[in-house]
């Protein structure tokens, strides 16, 4: 039993080292989040009650360089995936924030599009917002226990991203599916959709 342990842990490190080299944009705490486990397995999920979280989810985060060869960002993003996924979240959005890596990368459930898929965006940006609103409640992954219903998100967004075959893709998104790029693209930016409730009262 100690041989297949010790075997085990063996490889995990060797995936490990693998993987955490300079070949990727993330610093060795970020690697080291994001390996912490496969692929498939959820991260956990920063909250705003959390005074360590609130410092992530509260800081703008970067942008990077979309390059498909780096395999902690595929990682990331796969670990993401299973992150929104989960039965625990049950979310239809979720920004590397809110699994405690400030880089750009988002996943949408993109409910303008046949069957519902879920997909990623790097580095995605709102270019553009239509005068018209839209009336919506808004809950998030990262505050417990609070919903609301706000008035301010824009009905039609042109955003910008980037994947991993072409940059500067520029897509125009409206109905519910814009409110969920424009609550991702905040939480990017720092930003919560508490703080338009703050504004609404």
């Amino acid at each position: 039993m100690k041989i297949i342990i010790t075997i085990t842990l063996l490889l995990i490190i060797t995936i490990s080292n693998a993987y955490c080299t300079n070949n990727t944009q993330f610093n060795q705490t970020q690697q080291q989040l994001i390996l912490l486990d496969r692929s498939n397995i959820p991260m956990r999920v920063t909250q705003i009650t959390n005074y360590q979280d609130s410092i992530i989810l509260r800081t703008k985060s970067q942008d990077f360089i979309a390059d498909s060869n780096d395999l902690v960002l595929r990682h990331l993003i796969d670990r993401m995936h299973a992150t929104v996924l989960d039965s625990a979240n049950q979310g239809v959005g979720i920004a590397a924030p809110q699994v405690g890596i400030n880089k750009n990368i988002i996943w949408v459930q993109r409910f303008d599009k046949k069957g519902e898929p879920f997909e990623f965006y790097l580095n995605p940006k709102i270019l553009k917002y239509s005068e018209r609103k839209q009336t919506c409640r808004e809950g998030c992954l990262s505050i417990p226990d609070l919903m609301d219903t706000l008035n301010i998100r824009s009905y039609i967004v042109l955003i910008q991203y980037d994947n991993f075959i072409k940059s500067g893709i520029i897509e125009m998104i409206e109905g519910f599916t814009a409110v969920i790029f424009q609550h991702e693209i905040d939480h990017i930016n720092g930003k919560l959709f508490i703080d338009y409730i703050k504004k609404e009262d």
